[in-house]
C-alpha cells in the first residue's frame, strides 16, 4: 500500500530508500544504453564487417524504438499495471542484451538494439510513475525526483566511460552482456519492493487509432531525423518522411481531442508549466547529448585518444554532475525548481560555448576539461529540477503518461540535436576541405560549429524554463530527508 499524507516520510524508511535505489537503477540502465556503445562502434565495425551506413543503426535503432514507443509504454503502465509493465520491459532488455553480446553479424546486433529500445520504452515510464506515486508530494517526492534526475544525467555521462572501459578491457560484447545480470537483480528486487498495483479498467476501449498514429508518427519522425544527415535535409526522401510524420502527429492530436479513451488526454497539458518543462528538457537534451557525440569524435579522430582514454575523459564530468545534482535536489526543495532550470540551462550553455573553442592541437586539461566541468554543474541542476517540474501537479492516474512525455521529449531532443548538428558540422567540414584545409582542421572546424549551436540550444532551454512550474517542498524543514541517498 502506498504511503498516505498521514504516514511518516517513506523516504526515511529502509524500504523507501531501497525502492528509490531500485528505480534509479532502472533509470541508469535505460539511459546508459543510449551511449555505452558509442566508443565501441569502430571495434564492432571491424569485427562484424559492417558498413558505416549499417553501423549507425547500432545507435539509431535503440533511439528509434525507445523514442517512438515511450507514449505507448507510459499509457500501458497506467492502464495495465506499472509493476507488470516494468517486469515485462526488464525481461525484454535482459534477453535482447544477451542476444546482442552473442551476435555474429550486424543484422542480429541491430535487431537486439531495436528490442532493447522496446524494453526501455516499457521500463522507464513505468519506473518513473511508480516513483511519483510511491513518494508523497512535497519534500519526499522532490528529493526522490532529484535523485532520479541525477541518476539519469549521470548515466548519460557515464555511458561513454563504461563503454571505453569494457571495450578496451573484456571486449565490446560486454557492453551488452553487462545489462543482463543487472536486469536479473532488478527482477529479483521488484516483487519485494514494488506493490502489485491492480489492473485498471479500460473504460470505452483502448485508443487503438491514437496508438497507431502516435507510434507511427514518432517512429517516422525519429527515423527521418536520423537519416537526414545521410540523405540531406533538402532531399526528397527526407522532406516526404518529415511531411508524413507531421501529418500523422497532427492526425493524432485531432483524434485525441475526440476519442472517448485517448492515449494522451490533452487535458494533461492544462497542468501549469508541464508543456514548458518538457520543451525545456527537449532543448537541453539536444545540446547536451550532441556534446557527447561530437566531443567523443573529436577526442578519438583529432586528438587520437584510445577508447579507454576517451571514456576516462568523462569521469570528472560524471563526478561533478553527481555532486551538482545532489546539492540541487536539497536546495530547490526550499527555493523551487524554476531558478535551477533557468540558471542550470544557462550554465550548461556557457559550458558548451566554451567547448566550441576546441583547437586542432588541443589539450585535455586546458581545452576540454574546464568546459566539461562548467557543463556538469549546470546539467546536474537542470536535470533534477526539470524532472521535478514536469511531474508537479500530475494526478496519480496519469503519472505514467507524464513520465512518458518527459522521456519522449528527451529522446526527440537527442535525435533532433544529433541530426541537425551533424548536418551543420558536415557542411562546415566539407566546405573547409573543398577550400584545401587539412582534414584535422576541417573536422575540428565542423565540431566547433556544432558545439556552438548546441550551446545556443541550451541557452534557449533557459529562456523556456521561465515558464515552467516552480515546484517546491511543502515543508522546508524536511528538505534534507534522503540527502544521504543523493550523496551515495
Amino acid at each position: 500500500m502506498l504511503p498516505s499524507a498521514e504516514t511518516p516520510s517513506f523516504l526515511a524508511t529502509r524500504r523507501g530508500r531501497l525502492t528509490l535505489a531500485l528505480l534509479c537503477t532502472v533509470a541508469f540502465l535505460d539511459f546508459v544504453d543510449g551511449s555505452i556503445v558509442n566508443v565501441a562502434l569502430p571495434t564492432i565495425q571491424r569485427e562484424l564487417g559492417m558498413s558505416v551506413s549499417t553501423l549507425q543503426w547500432v545507435t539509431s535503432g535503440y533511439m528509434l524504438t525507445y523514442g517512438g514507443l515511450l507514449l505507448l509504454g507510459g499509457r500501458l503502465a497506467d492502464l495495465l499495471g506499472r509493476r507488470r509493465v516494468l517486469i515485462t520491459g526488464t525481461v525484454l532488455i535482459a534477453i535482447a542484451s544477451a542476444t546482442g553480446g552473442l551476435a555474429r553479424d550486424g543484422g542480429l546486433l541491430i535487431g537486439s538494439r531495436l528490442a532493447q529500445g522496446v524494453g526501455a520504452a516499457l521500463m522507464l515510464p513505468a519506473a518513473l510513475s511508480i516513483l511519483t506515486t510511491s513518494f508523497r508530494e512535497g519534500s519526499d517526492r522532490n528529493t526522490a525526483l532529484g535523485v532520479w534526475g541525477g541518476a539519469a544525467g549521470l548515466a548519460s555521462a557515464s555511458g561513454v566511460l563504461l563503454g571505453g572501459l569494457l571495450t578496451q578491457g573484456p571486449g565490446w560484447r560486454w557492453v551488452f552482456y553487462v545489462n543482463t545480470p543487472v536486469c536479473l537483480l532488478v527482477l529479483a528486487a521488484i516483487p519485494a519492493l514494488i506493490p502489485d498495483d491492480s489492473r485498471n479498467e479500460i473504460r470505452g476501449g483502448f485508443d487503438v487509432l491514437g496508438t497507431a498514429l502516435a507510434t507511427s508518427g514518432l517512429m517516422l519522425l525519429v527515423y527521418a531525423l536520423v537519416k537526414a544527415p545521410d540523405h540531406g535535409w533538402g532531399d526528397t526522401r527526407t522532406l516526404v518522411m518529415l511531411t508524413v510524420a507531421a501529418a500523422l502527429l497532427i492526425a493524432f492530436v485531432v483524434n485525441e481531442s475526440r476519442a472517448a479513451a485517448p492515449l494522451v488526454p490533452l487535458s494533461i497539458f492544462r497542468i501549469k508549466g508541464l508543456a514548458a518543462a518538457n520543451l525545456a528538457y527537449l532543448s537541453i537534451a539536444a545540446g547536451m547529448l550532441a556534446m557527447f557525440f561530437f566531443l567523443t569524435l573529436y577526442m578519438q579522430s583529432v586528438l587520437h585518444f584510445t577508447e579507454l582514454e576517451a571514456g576516462l575523459a568523462y569521469l570528472p564530468f560524471s563526478l561533478v554532475l553527481a555532486v551538482a545534482a545532489g546539492l540541487s535536489a536539497k536546495l530547490f526543495a526550499r527555493t523551487g525548481t524554476r531558478p535551477f532550470i533557468v540558471i542550470g540551462a544557462a550554465i550548461t550553455g556557457l559550458g558548451l560555448l566554451w567547448l566550441s573553442r576546441i583547437p586542432t592541437e588541443g589539450s585535455y586539461l586546458t581545452d576540454i576539461l574546464p568546459g566539461m566541468l562548467v557543463m556538469a554543474v549546470g546539467a546536474g541542476a537542470v536535470f533534477v529540477a526539470a524532472n521535478t517540474a514536469a511531474n508537479a501537479g500530475v494526478p496519480t492516474e496519469q503519472a505514467g503518461l507524464a513520465a512518458a512525455l518527459l522521456n519522449t521529449a528527451q529522446q526527440l531532443g537527442g535525435a533532433l540535436g544529433i541530426a541537425v548538428l551533424t548536418a551543420i558540422a558536415t557542411s562546415r567540414t566539407t566546405t573547409e576541405l573543398t577550400a584545401g584545409t587539412p582534414a584535422p582542421d576541417a573536422m575540428t572546424s565542423g565540431f566547433q560549429l556544432a558545439l556552438l549551436v548546441g550551446g545556443f540550444l541550451a541557452l534557449a532551454a533557459a529562456v523556456i524554463g521561465i515558464r515552467t512550474a516552480d515546484a517546491r517542498a511543502e515543508d522546508p524543514k524536511s528538505a534534507p530527508a534522503g540527502a544521504e541517498i543523493i550523496a551515495a
